[in-house]
């Protein structure tokens, strides 16, 4: 009963103009364990996911409360976790920059813009950790599972309906970025939040509920374990998994 009148209390004020977010958030820290029953339902096929749960709760397209939907999936007494995690992640993405030098697939991104920088690191990504598995069909690369950059004559609308993925994307523009899921956009945010933008993607799979593609299951597996902080079962790890962490460390050693 508590559950269902938290929810109608929530539906209420995201049915305001103007939200007070911090309001919001303790709704949705009182409503956790029932949205989450519903968010991980197994009849919840994955490409219906992101558009039900979004009918559901509307709130899901503000960036923020998804990244403290995120601190509450995987550590929910930690209130600096979303503060942690950027900090983390700042850390990391320096490191991955040089790794991926090493490693021969990215460039040094000396004298690029910061846009430019984080999205060459974003689609040598999968290259960095390797899955072992192909793009699906209509995908020209792995990397397009987690970022497409639109071409001037590409429409967005007419690419997201040949997307073959219903996961978390990143869709840059030529002003502004979107976060995708299901095909469709779920915000935008501006061109100088790429950086961190990895951490939506991450965010919104959990928020989601949503299963990793094979084809950047390595790099993913990689991003919950390091940077999320969030460990995996010693059975899912694939052996490219394992390869690819293994370099990883060997890169570390290498660099002390």
């Amino acid at each position: 009963m508590a559950q269902a009148r938290h929810y109608r209390h929530l539906q209420e004020m995201c049915r305001k103009n103007k939200q007070n977010q911090d309001n919001v958030s303790q709704l949705l820290d009182l409503e956790f364990e029932g949205r989450r029953q519903f968010i991980d339902l197994e009849t919840l096929k994955q490409a219906d996911r992101p558009g039900k749960i979004l009918e559901a709760y509307s709130c899901v397209k503000n960036i923020d409360h998804v990244l403290e939907e995120l601190r509450r999936i995987v550590l929910k007494d930690n209130v600096h976790y979303v503060k942690e995690l950027k900090e983390r992640w700042a850390d990391y993405r320096t490191k991955l920059s040089f790794y991926g030098v090493y490693k021969k697939v990215l460039k040094p991104p000396v004298g690029l813009p910061a846009g430019k920088q984080a999205i060459d690191l974003i689609i040598c990504l999968p290259d960095m950790f390797p899955s072992g598995y192909p793009a699906p069909k209509k995908m020209s690369s792995p990397s397009e599972a987690l970022i497409h950059v639109l071409q001037p004559t590409e429409a967005p609308d007419v690419y997201l309906r040949g997307r073959p993925l219903a996961t978390p994307f990143i869709l840059v523009g030529e002003e502004d970025c979107f976060l995708c899921a299901g095909n469709a956009p779920v915000v935008s945010f501006r061109r100088s939040s790429l950086a961190e933008s990895v951490l939506y993607v991450m965010a919104y799979y959990y928020a989601f509920h949503m299963t990793y593609p094979k084809c950047v299951s390595s790099v993913l597996f990689f991003l919950q374990t390091e940077v999320l902080g969030d460990a995996i079962h010693e059975k899912d790890q694939t052996a490219a998994f394992k390869r690819a962490k293994a370099d990883w460390q060997t890169f570390l050693r290498w660099c002390v």
